[in-house]
């Protein structure tokens, strides 16, 4: 069963997924792959266009392009916004020199808060100090 307890669940819930845990499904690590499939089954798989851009910049050549945009297709894509923007910045200020922050991070993150949906990572502790942002547990 996924993060949620199917008791209380209308329907299935989006859930916005780090790049890192699609790079490692690209690498067919089990862990990754096992926690797509879940995802997939059980919620709506979301991820950023940060997320999308990412992994088209790891892209080697067009046919792997071509697969890596066939592959997305299943996936909805949170586009940046000016409420995303502006809360990516107001994390970049409160946490880039406390916590190290990144930037391709803090657009993320700020996707999750501003859609208010469960955000999962291989790397919480990227994340695990910005208050309401809801991190799932992973592998799951």
């Amino acid at each position: 069963m996924g993060p949620q307890n199917s008791a209380t669940r209308v329907g299935p819930s989006l859930i916005l997924i780090d790049s890192d845990i699609l790079i490692d499904v690209s690498r067919g690590v089990p862990e990754a792959v096992e926690s797509l499939r879940r995802i997939i089954d059980e919620d709506e798989p979301a991820i950023s266009v940060i997320t999308q851009m990412e992994l088209i910049v790891g892209s080697r050549n067009h046919r792997e392009l071509r697969s890596l945009e066939a592959f997305l297709h299943r996936f909805r894509v949170f586009k940046l916004s000016e409420p995303i923007s502006d809360l990516a910045l107001d994390l970049l200020r409160r946490f880039r020199l406390t916590h190290g922050l990144l930037l391709p991070d803090s657009l993320i993150a700020a996707s999750a808060l501003i859609h208010e949906i469960p955000f999962v990572s291989k790397n919480a502790k990227h994340f695990r100090f910005i208050e309401k942002l809801t991190l799932l547990p992973y592998p799951f």
